[in-house]
């Protein structure tokens, strides 16, 4: 299994990012999938998951409203479209995928929201 994020930045508050999820080693398509975010001395925390299907999506309450996540299972990548940055979003983003009860994670790409 194999996670790869990509599309991190710095952006000023306000302003909008989409980071990429590139997965492979496993059956993409058949698979919810996660993003999460560790901001600097905090937890780890869910931000947004996707059925494998895309039909269902759930958000957590701080970032619902601003982010949507997306899937293209013909290409095997899981976006996460963020607008409206503020301060508060800047973190280390990972992508996440849970298989036979085993998370498996990306390395993370770093968001900064900062003017």
């Amino acid at each position: 299994v194999q996670l790869v994020e990509s599309g991190g930045g710095l952006v000023q508050p306000g302003g909008s990012l989409r980071l990429s999820c590139a997965a492979s080693g496993f059956t993409f398509s058949s698979s919810a999938m996660d993003w999460f975010r560790q901001a600097p001395g905090k937890e780890r925390e869910f931000v947004a998951t996707i059925s494998w299907s895309g039909w269902t999506t759930y958000y957590a309450a701080s970032v619902k409203g601003r982010f949507a996540i997306s899937r293209d299972n013909a290409k095997d990548i899981m976006y996460l479209q963020m607008n409206s940055l503020k301060p508060e979003d800047t973190a280390i983003y990972y992508c996440n995928v849970k298989i036979e009860d085993k998370n498996y994670w990306g390395q993370g790409t770093q968001v900064t929201v900062s003017s």
